[in-house]
């Protein structure tokens, strides 16, 4: 007798496959623009370092490859295997975080320590432990959620857990992502229900931390005051925002034209990763960007809609599971859109799903691999005679 594959690994019937479409064309639409600015933005500087134009399309085009097969992953692989394993992957990036600081391992590039090398590929470690961190306090909220608030223990544990992970991302440098990791994780924890007192004390003592650690440098300080008039220093720390502005001014109201981007002619550093937004706004101008916005809006919208189903079944690891994925994409998204513009200091984010870059565009795909798998679960329930497998 012939066994269906994918209900004797994965737990579900060919035919009772739900993909959320809203999301996942929306996540497809957002990675198609993105091979496109791809390699509109890096074409000079392609053949600048390396004599090749195509040099990193051809890379973007093995990292969709592997962004679709970690989607896949991400959507077979049952929830309550992630869940399982939370711990695991708090202490894997632990491990990580530390092996990254170790310069005999680590490749560091514009003063930060931010990637391990493999295979002549390289990781970025940060991108992994924001993941493994979400999975890991969905796991822990939904088992603990009935007595979080009455156990101020519980919420030190946590608390503790991620000031490591935040305290071994600002050694790398890496204070955008320790500012979106302790965001969302704040974020998480008070939708799990704990102490209101307890979460405003961490609050406060937060900001006061982030106001500490903004001052203790003097290149986070300057990035916090350049952005303010980055003409004064346009050919120092503010150069970089400067040919930003350039870019966006450039794009007028339909820009340029795709390919016809000046700034990408080496006067925009770092084109193709943190600052594509530029580009994009230079070469499709305010409408094109009102409509790449949109996108974005239209799947995190998507998101916390699955999450708000998800609250009414009261599935409380898939709700917070999309909770912090949808803050991790949208914070991500907004605080790069905002550098790019000149309005909030450079964090070096890159753009979700746009961007170049194989470690956060496998990182993202995965998330939506999860969410969209959350969203399969989230609505067996609708469908009579049939259980629920999801994990309480």
């Amino acid at each position: 007798m012939m066994v269906d594959f994918s209900v004797k690994y994965f737990g579900i019937r060919r035919s009772e496959y739900h993909i959320d479409m809203p999301l996942l064309l929306s996540v497809l639409a957002l990675m198609s623009i993105g091979l496109v600015m791809i390699a509109s933005a890096s074409f000079s500087f392609a053949e600048y370092r390396y004599g090749n134009e195509l040099y990193f399309v051809k890379r973007h085009l093995a990292y969709l490859l592997v962004g679709a097969a970690a989607m896949l992953v991400g959507f077979f692989v049952p929830p309550t295997v992630w869940a399982r394993y939370g711990r695991l992957w708090i202490l894997l990036s632990v491990l990580l975080l530390t092996l990254v600081l170790m310069p005999s391992i680590s490749e560091k590039v514009n003063g930060a320590r931010r990637w391990l090398s493999l295979a002549g590929f390289t990781l970025q470690v940060s991108e992994l432990v924001k993941v493994a961190t979400v999975v890991f306090l969905a796991s822990h909220l939904q088992q603990h959620r009935a007595t979080l608030s009455n156990d101020p223990a519980e919420f030190g544990k946590l608390l503790a857990i991620v000031s490591l992970l935040s305290i071994l991302l600002i050694l790398q440098p890496d204070f955008g992502s320790a500012f979106v990791l302790v965001a969302t994780f704040m974020a998480i924890t008070f939708l799990g229900g704990t102490n209101l007192r307890q979460y405003l004390i961490v609050v406060l003592i937060g900001f006061a931390l982030l106001y500490w650690v903004a001052e203790s440098a003097p290149y986070r300080l300057a990035r916090l005051t350049t952005f303010l008039d980055p003409w004064v220093t346009k050919n120092d720390s503010g150069y970089q925002l400067v040919q930003s502005l350039i870019a966006f001014g450039r794009g007028g109201w339909f820009g340029v034209g795709l390919g016809q981007s000046v700034q990408k002619m080496l006067y925009l550093p770092e084109a193709h990763t943190d600052f594509v937004f530029a580009i994009f706004a230079e070469e499709f101008g305010f409408v094109g960007v009102i409509i790449l916005v949109g996108l974005y809006i239209t799947m995190i919208f998507r998101i916390f809609e699955l999450a708000k189903v998800a609250i009414a079944q009261k599935y409380w690891y898939g709700t917070y599971i999309l909770v912090g994925f949808g803050l991790l994409i949208s914070g991500q998204t907004f605080i790069n859109l905002g550098v790019n513009a000149g309005l909030l200091p450079t964090k070096g984010l890159t753009l979700p799903f746009v961007s170049y870059g194989g470690s956060s565009l496998m990182v993202c795909c995965v998330m939506v691999g999860m969410m969209l798998r959350i969203g399969h679960e989230i609505k067996l329930p609708q469908q009579p005679g049939r259980r629920t497998r999801y994990v309480r």
